[in-house]
């Protein structure tokens, strides 16, 4: 009993902490968000804007290296766990370990699957 006590009593105060702790932003007035708005379009139809076709080059390869890192630690780490899980675990634990192990391959093919189809369809636009 104590211990939901002091459950609730904790997620009230985070509760109240997030809350209290909000920004208060203030909006321009329409007619700025409407003047930007009609610059942003007529510098779309101009034809004056400039796309850095190296800058969004890089930025995409950075991400998929990021991304595909972030995937490839997360499956080595759940790898080594169901492995360790497999080695010291009983037939039961055993027997659910292997089923455990066809969604996590599953998974695995379509991470990396989507990273090399998002990788090809980089190096086919690279290429127009």
């Amino acid at each position: 009993m104590k211990l939901k006590s002091l459950i609730i009593i904790l997620l009230v105060l985070v509760m109240n902490i997030m809350f209290l702790n909000t920004n208060i932003v203030q909006a321009a007035g329409i007619s700025d968000v409407i003047t930007g708005g009609d610059s942003f379009i007529s510098a779309g139809t101009s034809g004056n804007m400039d796309i850095d076709r190296s800058g969004l080059q890089n930025t995409s390869k950075m991400l998929n290296s990021i991304l595909i890192l972030i995937g490839m630690c997360i499956a080595v780490v759940v790898a080594a766990i169901l492995g360790i899980k497999f080695m010291i675990g009983s037939v039961e634990e055993k027997a659910q370990i292997k089923d455990a192990l066809v969604p996590f391959v599953i998974g695995c093919i379509v991470v990396f699957g989507a990273f090399g189809i998002w990788r090809i369809f980089i190096e086919v636009g690279n290429r127009l």
